[in-house]
């Protein structure tokens, strides 16, 4: 016979497993945004095929959250661009960003999309938790405002 605290904790992990089947991904992120965002500078679009785009302002950078569906295999993807190509040292700029990824984006990371440094992190919606929705956005919003002014100031454009 199981124990009153065995039942409990079985019970709790019973509906922990049922909350985490039906997260409602975009509630999740429409309300980390709405607790990030600035000046109600928050943006939506949705496709007719079940993609959603979010723009939101955080401190000196623009943040693009995209969810490409519900599913499982679907995924959510969050950028912001902090300095534009070309730019001054090149060769200086690229070695400092791979540090970096090495020592403080934690799940983020910077790269190169159409001759733009973002900093970006994606993640399939498998399993995921709306506290790994809240992190996801927030490093990337912290991590572009964090850096895109001194990324410019050094790097600027050529």
């Amino acid at each position: 016979m199981a124990s009153y605290q065995e039942t409990l904790t079985d019970e709790f992990l019973n509906e922990l497993m049922v909350d985490t089947a039906t997260i409602n991904h975009l509630e999740v992120i429409e309300n980390v945004i709405d607790s990030l965002e600035q000046d109600d500078s928050a943006m939506v679009s949705h496709t007719p095929d079940g993609a959603h785009l979010w723009k939101f302002k955080y401190g000196s950078v623009e943040v693009v959250v995209q969810l490409t569906g519900t599913t499982d295999e679907d995924t959510i993807t969050v950028w912001s661009v902090v300095l534009k190509l070309p730019a001054k040292d090149e060769t200086k700029l690229m070695r400092q960003l791979l540090e970096m990824n090495c020592s403080s984006t934690f799940e983020a990371r910077f790269g190169i999309i159409e001759d733009q440094v973002v900093v970006i992190s994606t993640r399939t919606l498998a399993e995921l938790s709306p506290g790994e929705v809240s992190r996801l956005i927030t490093v990337v919003a912290t991590i572009a405002d964090n850096n895109d002014e001194v990324l410019k100031s050094e790097f600027g454009i050529a």
